[in-house]
């Protein structure tokens, strides 16, 4: 599907591009902005921060990314995918296949051990046990758990229950992690290990857009773009939200 913005050649080939990204909610008899002609482009491999305060925007522009949300109007294309020509089906393979999600806290189900956790969206997907089996061993042992594939999430630290949720965000071999204040619930020390893992991720060719307020956590990323009142510049030089 296209519509008039790209031949069919070019969308093809785009990983990732947003343009003119507007989004509004409803207020009564009127509307508030919420993003003000968002454009954005990224390659795959790259490692993004999308960094802004509290009411910027960025929570409304991560769901738009991450297809839980549409736009009011401009251009999102992933992976040549015209996501607002696609169906609800659609949509829900984009979620399911083309993006893991790791959230704030790692949202693991709590009667569930780590195994069981990072093989539940393969569950949804259909995947027959043997392979789910292998494939959530495979991810847990990438992201430094071999040896705790078995416990439950009360018997983790907090680090380890959000490698749990990175490693399921990982299962299903998704084109893009897309991950929202990733570090949040951490301490200085396990968030620094969470980003050692990130770029562990990155330098394997994931691509990661990472959304946070906390600068020195954007600064993690190959690369960093502020957001503000709903309008994205990119950042040079100090990342600030001046």
């Amino acid at each position: 599907m296209q519509n008039g913005t790209g031949t069919a050649a070019s969308l093809k080939d785009c990983f990732f591009r947003m343009t003119d990204i507007v989004k509004q909610y409803p207020l009564g008899e009127e509307y508030v902005t919420i993003l003000r002609g968002i454009s954005l482009e990224i390659e795959e491999g790259e490692f993004l921060s999308v960094l802004g305060p509290s009411g910027s925007g960025k929570s409304t522009l991560m769901n738009i990314i991450g297809c839980l949300d549409l736009p009011t109007s401009g251009e999102y294309i992933l992976k040549g995918n015209v996501v607002l020509d696609l169906t609800e089906k659609e949509l829900s393979h984009i979620r399911s296949k083309e993006i893991g999600f790791i959230f704030q806290n790692s949202q693991l189900l709590q009667r569930m051990d780590a195994m069981k956790n990072v093989e539940l969206p393969l569950i949804y997907a259909g995947v027959r046990p043997g392979e789910r089996h292998a494939r959530a061993e495979e991810m847990l042992c990438k992201v430094g758990l071999e040896d705790r594939m078995h416990h439950m999430p009360n018997q983790l630290s907090g680090g380890q229950q959000q490698r749990v949720a990175i490693a399921r965000a990982l299962v299903t071999r998704p084109s893009l992690l897309l991950a929202d204040e990733p570090t949040g619930a951490l301490d200085q020390a396990t968030g620094h290990q969470i980003m050692d893992l990130f770029h562990a991720l990155n330098q394997e060719g994931h691509t990661i857009i990472m959304i946070t307020h906390d600068v020195n956590i954007a600064r993690n990323a190959r690369r960093v773009v502020n957001i503000i009142d709903g309008v994205m510049t990119e950042a040079e030089g100090e990342v600030t939200f001046a």
